[in-house]
């Protein structure tokens, strides 16, 4: 029994929509040939790269009562994110440590990830990612404190403009007890510090 395997180049081409007919747009007027073989889907991939890296994953806030009375910080550290900056639509990537000190309901672990995921996924500036992190935590879990730090390396700045490869900025989000009472700020900053 023979299968044929029919190959991408083999099969046709689906119509256009309006982000790679720009994309196309653009690389033309950059003076890219689109006829060459290796690049004549350029514009498709492009479209359909930069439709993923802006469109956030949908997730529930999955929270549990703190029926344990926890009232100690709770610190998710080195949470890998990329976001693409809004002036150059270059990535920016690094991690973030995301804390929060409970209320009366604690949230399930993975979901400091995630809300991390959800606001990198959009065209974006590092500070307000940060505060859009923090602010989340705040609404959903009405905490006594909320702690976020960011560190992420800008393309933008590694590889045009000034060109420094390797240099970070780090911001900051603090909210309630972590913000106002010298020993937990002290405390979070000093976890998230300790990453490396």
């Amino acid at each position: 029994m023979t299968h044929s395997l029919a190959l991408a180049d083999d099969l046709p081409a689906a119509p256009a929509g309006p982000a790679e007919r720009a994309a196309a747009d653009f690389l033309t007027a950059l003076g890219v040939d689109l006829d060459d073989e290796s690049r004549r889907d350029t514009p498709r991939r492009m479209a359909a790269m930069y439709a993923e890296l802006l469109t956030p994953a949908d997730f529930h806030a999955t929270t549990f009562p703190n029926d344990g009375g926890y009232d100690e910080l709770v610190v998710a550290r080195d949470i890998p994110f990329h976001s693409l900056c809004e002036h150059h639509l270059l990535p920016f990537s690094g991690v973030a440590h995301v804390g929060y000190i409970p209320g009366e309901r604690i949230v399930g672990l993975s979901k400091l990830a995630r809300v991390v995921d959800h606001f990198a996924r959009a065209l974006q500036v590092q500070e307000r990612l940060t505060t859009q992190v923090a602010g989340w935590l705040e609404r959903e879990l009405a905490p006594k404190g909320v702690g976020v730090v960011l560190e992420a390396e800008h393309m933008c700045m590694s590889i045009r403009g000034v060109q420094k490869p390797g240099a970070t900025t780090v911001t900051s989000a603090l909210h309630g007890l972590v913000r106002d009472d010298p020993r937990t700020r002290g405390e979070f900053l000093a976890l998230a510090a300790s990453h490396a």
